[in-house]
């Protein structure tokens, strides 16, 4: 296994910061990165669902994993999505990223025609067998039209180059008899997708959090994995709770399908961090949902007068 492959803690998925005209934003990219480096993260994970990578360029992608490497410096490992309905485009990914010093991949099943278990293992097996980087699988159904199968995790998991599983499912049935399958795993890493989920999987066993808000809030979500895991119970309750109101009040403003995207970019432009913009074919938040989202943000003393992220733990 490559050294420094991340195992536990919280790896946020890195939002895409993009300008009016719709091409990277480096320089919000590089200031957004170091903030969650300096705010204690354990990793950044780039070209996830957060980071709308489906919908950017080839080349774009690709000027993403070099910006976030060199912010990084081997500070924090850089983990990189390669899905893809490719295995060729994949691969090619999957070499950019260690050509740039990527520590890992992150791999969803392809998404577009309907696959089998047999079809999935085996597009899985292929690419894990071409990549020079460890391989962590990423089970998203509401995204893909189709999971990692309890079975075909195991088998998968138990291929030397598979660092570690991401349940974005929000099954927790599933994602409990996902960590009795590979319990018996050596140093594979569970992470939990879905934030509201994080205490009750932390406390299950998960090893992590990829977590889309922690762009906003880097330091709520590196909090809320420390008083879990060092038995702060009521820092965790607290933490719990305002994560919650969160998720509720903010994130999920904006409608059917890419509400939380929507409710998290507008945040993110009212914080300073980046431009209310979101790749084509998503429209941002309009006029009206962002002044909604500026209220709850200052009604929750999350937004100073200066505009600035005021979260205070």
């Amino acid at each position: 296994m490559t050294q420094g492959c991340p195992k536990r803690g919280i790896v946020p998925p890195v939002a895409t910061p993009l300008t009016v005209a719709g091409d990277l934003d480096r320089a919000a990219l590089r200031h957004l990165c170091e903030r969650m480096i300096r705010a204690g993260v354990d990793g950044l994970f780039v070209l996830g669902t957060t980071g709308e990578a489906p919908s950017l360029g080839y080349g774009m992608r690709r000027a993403i994993i070099e910006e976030v490497c060199a912010v990084s410096g081997g500070r924090v490992p850089v983990l990189v999505g390669v899905t893809d309905t490719s295995l060729e485009e994949a691969v090619s990914l999957t070499q950019h990223a260690r050509q740039y010093g990527a520590a890992a991949t992150v791999v969803a099943p392809p998404y577009y025609f309907p696959i089998s278990q047999d079809e999935l293992e085996s597009y899985v097996r292929l690419l894990v067998e071409a990549s020079p980087l460890p391989v962590y699988l990423y089970n998203f159904p509401g995204m893909t039209k189709v999971r990692f199968e309890i079975e075909t995790l195991k088998r998968l998991g138990r291929l030397p180059n598979v660092a570690g599983l991401k349940d974005s499912s929000g099954d927790m049935d599933y994602f409990r008899a996902a960590l009795a399958a590979v319990s018996d795993f050596e140093d594979f890493a569970i992470f939990m997708g879905p934030e509201e989920q994080l205490s009750e999987a932390l406390h299950l066993g998960a090893t992590g959090g990829v977590t889309g808000g922690a762009n906003l809030f880097p330091e709520l979500y590196v909090g809320l994995y420390r008083a879990v895991t060092e038995g702060r119970v009521d820092e965790e309750r607290a933490l719990q709770e305002r994560l919650m109101t969160l998720s509720r009040k903010i994130y999920g403003i904006g409608g059917y399908g890419s509400s939380f995207l929507k409710g998290l970019k507008a945040s993110m432009w009212l914080c300073g961090l980046c431009e209310n913009i979101l790749a084509p074919p998503h429209l941002p938040l309009d006029a009206a949902g962002c002044e909604s989202v500026r209220e709850r943000l200052e009604e929750m003393g999350l937004l100073t007068a200066q505009g600035e992220p005021a979260l205070h733990l």
